[in-house]
């Protein structure tokens, strides 16, 4: 069994609020993430939601500000935030010091390039290594999953649902960078973590994905139509496109006047909850199956 430091835990809304730090073997570095766990019976299992956060962030930015605990302990979901990319003084940054790659922008791939091939393995970490931590040391029911993620975190939620659909039973994203291997962000991640044959790129591009024959039954997508980044990086109309192409049952809402910050995440999070438990079996939501 994996061995976890507490760093912090804190009663909230009749749950716990945690987040833990541990080794990990497949960045090599140690990694921190938080877990909510809402109130439950002894021996009871409990639903997963995973979040994954954008750019920049670590952990602390949903666990903080995403508003998320009182709904999640009255519908019982355990909430899981990781961290964004490894971390600490052997971890490769970008070498120009840009927010946009390196740490705190690990793109959710396993990197094949050097440096950045004997650390940034987010994917492993993600979809085999801290599930396993978390059905170990946590009440998860894992046959019960969903992922959802923000911006550089929606890409990945989408690409580890559409490449896992048998594990994860709804998907969701605020602002997701949908087609990295159209936009400048996502040309330059890959770039760095894969390499420059766009080949590679696809198994890591949700519009690609579905170009290529994955699916999923429904896709829920928020988008602010005040995000500076909607045009240049976010670009949604791709992914309808794709997604009518496939048919593929996406909501996609464009919410006027929001912007790319947890302002908006917070106003919407409660609608992609909803949206989860429906589809993870805690209750009858008529409305969100329709």
């Amino acid at each position: 069994m994996t061995e976890l430091e507490q760093v912090s835990a804190n009663r909230s809304f009749g749950g716990v609020q945690g987040v833990y730090k541990h080794a990990s073997a497949a960045t090599g570095t140690d990694m921190t993430f938080s877990v909510y766990v809402p109130p439950h019976e002894a021996g009871a299992k409990l639903p997963v939601v995973w979040y994954l956060s954008g750019l920049t962030c670590t952990h602390a930015n949903v666990t903080e500000k995403g508003e998320f605990r009182r709904l999640c302990s009255e519908l019982g979901l355990i909430f899981v935030a990781p961290d964004t990319s490894p971390r600490g003084p052997d971890v490769p940054d970008d070498p120009d010091g840009a927010y946009d790659f390196g740490l705190g922008a690990g793109f959710y791939v396993d990197a094949t390039q050097a440096p950045f091939h004997r650390h940034y393995r987010m994917w492993t970490y993600l979809t085999d290594e801290l599930p396993a931590i978390v059905a170990q040391h946590f009440p998860a029911d894992m046959a019960r999953q969903s992922i959802m993620g923000h911006s550089m975190g929606g890409h990945g939620a989408l690409t580890i649902a559409l490449r896992h659909p048998e594990r994860f039973r709804a998907v969701s994203a605020f602002a997701p960078i949908v087609a990295p291997s159209q936009v400048p962000w996502g040309e330059k991640a890959l770039t760095g973590y894969l390499g420059p044959d766009r080949a590679a790129w696809r198994r890591h591009d949700a519009v690609a994905l579905i170009e290529d024959g994955a699916r999923v039954p429904a896709m829920l997508v928020d988008q602010g139509s005040g995000d500076s980044f909607l045009e240049k990086e976010l670009r949604p109309q791709l992914l309808r496109e794709a997604c009518d192409a496939a048919g593929i049952d996406l909501t996609l809402n464009l919410r006027d006047g929001y912007d790319h910050s947890y302002y908006f995440i917070a106003t919407f999070m409660d609608d992609h909850l909803r949206w989860h438990a429906a589809r993870l079996g805690l209750a009858s939501f008529d409305e969100a199956l329709e």
